[in-house]
């Protein structure tokens, strides 16, 4: 099979793939403004409307298709699951600027090693961490402000009445699969939907139990933290309790596999015409705790646009700070001027509560 070919053109198009998904589409009219697009996917036809919208141009580039795609890009931002690692391996071989917004751990690991083995290339940011590597960016922060990280526990509040494209739901097939994370300082195995708790995430009270992300396995590595735990649960707490019971009677084990995934895909995947991203972060380090909450009015797709964004301008070294070399994750870059404000420049509200006391918890 042919090569895809990517080469790196400094004045040629940002290419989005998946760019005119439910992600994609939103990340579009946010880097319209700074940069000419291409948006890429297996059917260029739908993005008709958003090229029309942001100047962008659109083209084939189907994953599962043996075709290859060849393009001048000044950077790539994966917006869609590349399980062959052909846009990622085509960036490296292009030495092209290439941001990752859609790899759940393993699939991150793969792209670890594999960027490591490579020769050397573009920055490559692997910025799959919840919300396109926004609880990894507000990590980082966390540990500026409490002298370290120590430990971070994030509970996210899924809305199903929000928007969402098909690969929102992905961490459905990790569910049957018990998961490493580091706690008390150990790596220990974490079986998915256990350890359930309630908590008031962005003034709802919401049931959340754990899942399998990314930033269980860098924060450890990047920020040296020695417990990471992150829960999920949904705006529907009888949704919620249904998932749990599922879990318990081991229907994610016994259900895995691709025969079974359009059942797993639809327990959860119907939505809505948009909704609130909430999350909390309660974190501890030297000099203290604070819990803060992050909450995108636009919802969840929105959110994750808005960390990708911040990921490209890494990448391109638009925000004023040199683009990191070779492999890199969120948390290891922290933004000029802080993520709390680029945030908010992006219509992203984190209510960051005062640092705290040892021993208490901040409001």
């Amino acid at each position: 099979m042919a090569l895809d070919q990517l080469s790196h053109d400094p004045a040629g198009p940002v290419l989005l793939l998946g760019g005119y998904g439910t992600v994609g589409a939103e990340l579009a009219r946010a880097a319209a403004p700074f940069a000419p697009l291409l948006l890429a996917g297996r059917s260029p036809e739908r993005a008709a409307e958003l090229c029309r919208e942001t100047g962008a141009e659109a083209r084939r580039w189907d994953l599962a298709d043996p075709e290859p795609f060849a393009a001048g890009v000044r950077a790539v931002v994966a917006l869609v699951n590349d399980p062959a690692d052909r846009a990622l391996d085509a960036a490296l071989r292009g030495a092209v600027p290439h941001v990752d917004v859609t790899r759940w751990t393993a699939r991150l690991q793969r792209a670890v090693a594999r960027v490591s083995l490579a020769p050397a290339g573009g920055p490559v940011l692997l910025s799959s961490g919840w919300m396109g590597g926004v609880v990894p960016l507000l990590a980082a922060a966390l540990a500026e402000r409490l002298g370290g990280l120590e430990t971070l526990d994030t509970a996210i509040r899924y809305d199903l009445a929000d928007r969402a494209g098909a690969d929102s739901v992905e961490f459905m097939d990790r569910l049957g699969l018990a998961f490493e994370a580091t706690e008390g300082g150990r790596t220990a195995p974490v079986v998915p939907l256990t350890g359930a708790r309630t908590l008031v995430v962005g003034g709802e009270r919401t049931k959340v139990a754990r899942i399998d992300t990314p930033e269980q396995f860098t924060l450890p590595l990047t920020l040296g933290a020695t417990g990471v735990a992150t829960r999920i649960g949904f705006s529907s707490t009888g949704a919620t309790n249904a998932l749990l019971g599922l879990g318990r009677l081991g229907f994610f084990r016994w259900a895995s596999g691709e025969r079974w995934q359009p059942t797993r895909r639809r327990l959860l995947y119907a939505p809505g015409q948009g909704g609130t991203a909430r999350i909390r972060l309660d974190a501890t380090g030297p000099r203290g705790r604070a819990s803060w909450t992050v909450t995108d009015p636009l919802g969840q797709a929105h959110l994750t646009a808005v960390g990708a964004l911040l990921g490209l301008r890494r990448v391109l070294g638009e925000d004023g700070a040199a683009a990191p070399s070779g492999l890199a994750f969120p948390e290891q870059h922290p933004l000029p001027g802080g993520v709390l404000t680029a945030l908010a420049e992006l219509g992203v509200v984190v209510e960051a509560g005062a640092v705290g006391a040892a021993g208490a918890v901040a409001a």
